[in-house]
C-alpha cells in the first residue's frame, strides 16, 4: 500500500490523480536509482488499480483483492523478474523461481539485485530475463481477469530483458489487453531497448528526502544513530537497511583499516601479508563490504581536512582517528587510492585470488600514504 512507500509523496499523489481521473497509462516506466521505493511505489499502484473499493489516497486494504497482496497471490498481478538459466533457455522463465520471489517481497519491497541472486543462490551469475518469458506473458495476459478487474504486470528490471524477448513483447506492450496495466521499474532506462521505452510513459524517481527517510528508520531501529545513516544512505532505504546489517561488522572493519594504515606506513611487510590473509578468509561478500567501507572512510578522511565539521559523516571512534589520519589523504593521493580500491572490488567480484587482490592493494598503499 502507498502508506508502507517511504517518501515519494508527490509521485503517490500523481499516481493517484491519474487513477481517479482514468488516466492510468498502459505501460508506465518508473525509473531511479537503486533504493528509492520505484517498486514499492509499483506494487503500491497495482494494489490501487486492482482494489474493489480504493479510497482517495490509497487501498482499503480489506477487500478480496487487497488480502491476496499479502502474500502476493492476487490472481490477476503477475510479475517478471530477472533470472539465472534454469537447466534450459527454454525452460528458463519466472514462474520458476515465483515462490522465491513471494518470499523476498513478503520480506520488504526494498532489495537489489544483489539481495535477489543471494535468493536464488546465485551470487555468480548473471540474470537475464530470458526469451521464453514473452510467451508466458502473452498468455497470462491473455486470460481474463480473474476476479473481474484489471490485470497488471509489474517488470523489474526490464534492461535485464534480452533482445529477443523485448522485440516479442513490443506489440503487447502498445497494446495490452484491455483493463491491463504494465507496470516497469528499472535502475538504468538508458539500458532499455530504445523501442521498449518509446512505448511507455516515464517517472522519474529521486532519492528519497532525508526527512523521510530519518522517519522510517526512527519507526523500525529506534536505538540507533538514524540521522548518520540517512545521510550516508543518500536517499536510498535499501542502503540504509543494508548499513544496518552490516553494523556488526564496522567495528572489525574500522580495526582492519587502521591496522592496514599503520602496518603500510611502517613497511611490515610480513604482517601485511598476514592482514591479507585474514581478509581472504571473511568471504567474497564481506570483503565488498570492507572495500566499500573503506572507500567511506578515505572520502570522509579526505574531507575532514577541510575543516567543516557539517560535511563530515564520521562515528566518534572514526572521527578520533582522523584527527591525525586525514592529514596522510590529501590531493595528491586521494585519487589513486579510491581507484585502487575500485579495482580491488572489481577483482573481488570476478573471483580474483583474494590474497593476491588484498595484499597487492596493500602494498601499494605504502607508496600512497607517503605521496
Amino acid at each position: 500500500m502507498f502508506s508502507q512507500v517511504v517518501g515519494q509523496t508527490d509521485i503517490k499523489e500523481r499516481l493517484l490523480q491519474e487513477a481517479q481521473a482514468g488516466r492510468v497509462p498502459h505501460a508506465l516506466l518508473l525509473s531511479g536509482p537503486s533504493g528509492c521505493g520505484k517498486l514499492a511505489l509499483a506494487v503500491s499502484y497495482a494494489q490501487y488499480l486492482l482494489c474493489h473499493r480504493p479510497g482517495a489516497h490509497d487501498a482499503c486494504g480489506e477487500c478480496p483483492s487487497c488480502r491476496t497482496f499479502t502474500h502476493f497471490v492476487h490472481p490477476d498481478l503477475h510479475f517478471v523478474f530477472p533470472i539465472i538459466k534454469y537447466k534450459t533457455a527454454e525452460s528458463s522463465v519466472c514462474d520458476v523461481y515465483i515462490d522465491a520471489w513471494r518470499k523476498r517481497l513478503q520480506a520488504g519491497l526494498y532489495f537489489d539485485l544483489n539481495d535477489w541472486l543471494g535468493d536464488m543462490k546465485a551470487e555468480n551469475q548473471q540474470a537475464l530475463i530470458y526469451a521464453a518469458e514473452a510467451a508466458q506473458i502473452q498468455r497470462k495476459l491473455a486470460l481474463k481477469s480473474t476476479l473481474g478487474g484489471r490485470k497488471a504486470m509489474i517488470v523489474w528490471m526490464p534492461e535485464k530483458m534480452n533482445a529477443e524477448c523485448a522485440n516479442k513483447l513490443l506489440k503487447l506492450i502498445e497494446e495490452p489487453p484491455e483493463q491491463t496495466n504494465f507496470l516497469l521499474v528499472s535502475d538504468e532506462p538508458e539500458k532499455i531497448l530504445p523501442t521498449i521505452l518509446s512505448r511507455t510513459q516515464q517517472i522519474e524517481v529521486k532519492g528519497i528526502d532525508h526527512e523521510s527517510l530519518v522517519e522510517a528508520l526512527r519507526k523500525t531501529h529506534p536505538t540507533e544513530d538514524v540521522e548518520a545513516l540517512a545521510r550516508n544512505a543518500r536517499g536510498s532505504y535499501t542502503a540504509a537497511l543494508k548499513s544496518l546489517d552490516a553494523s556488526r561488522d564496522n567495528l572489525l572493519f574500522f580495526d582492519l583499516f587502521v591496522m592496514l594504515m599503520r602496518l603500510s606506513y611502517q613497511r611490515k611487510i610480513k604482517d601485511m601479508r598476514k592482514w591479507s590473509e585474514q581478509i581472504a578468509g571473511m568471504g567474497r561478500e564481506r570483503q565488498k563490504n570492507f572495500l566499500t567501507y573503506c572507500q567511506r572512510l578515505v572520502r570522509e578522511n579526505f574531507i575532514y581536512n577541510f575543516r567543516r565539521p557539517e560535511l563530515n559523516y564520521l562515528t566518534a571512534q572514526e572521527g578520533d582517528f582522523a584527527k591525525n589520519f586525514a592529514r596522510f589523504v590529501n590531493e595528491r593521493n586521494v585519487i589513486k587510492i579510491m581507484d585502487e580500491l575500485s579495482d580491488a572490488q572489481r577483482d573481488i567480484e570476478q573471483n580474483v585470488n583474494p590474497r593476491i587482490v588484498f595484499f597487492d592493494f596493500a602494498l601499494k598503499m605504502i607508496v600512497l600514504l607517503i605521496q
